[in-house]
């Protein structure tokens, strides 16, 4: 009998010793959090605030690219409905919605020109780099 006793004081004073402050037992959620934050949450909200600016700053005369693969020239930007008229073809026009719009190249810019471009300007940075 007496070891059994012994035994069970034993176990309580252990759990009651090796049990974690609330602090700690909060930590690795904490830590996953922050994780995802910096990783996942906040490079989208960078994305999506240089879009919103980017189809915002649309005008007359632009080439866009849509989200359904179409390019164009904007012929007419309509504010209060949140649509732009972009012909695809001579005398073809048609309506899109604001949002739907995937990429701005500016005036007088092909998209080949531009991507070709953008993979000479990062050549050029990585020689400069090494």
């Amino acid at each position: 009998m007496f070891s059994s006793s012994a035994f069970a004081q034993e176990v309580g004073a252990v759990s009651a010793a090796a049990s974690p402050s609330p602090i700690m037992q909060f930590a690795p959620l904490l830590a996953i959090a922050a994780f995802m934050y910096v990783l996942i949450i906040r490079p989208q909200q960078k994305r999506f605030k240089a879009h919103r600016a980017m189809v915002s700053a649309v005008k007359r005369g632009d080439k866009v690219l849509t989200s359904g693969g179409i390019i164009g020239k904007v012929m007419k930007v309509d504010d209060q409905d949140d649509v732009v008229h972009v012909e695809i073809a001579d005398a073809v026009t048609i309506q899109v919605a604001r949002s739907t719009l995937a990429n701005v190249y500016g005036k007088d810019v092909s998209p080949q020109t531009q991507s070709a471009t953008k993979m000479q300007s990062k050549k050029q940075k990585s020689a400069n780099d090494n």
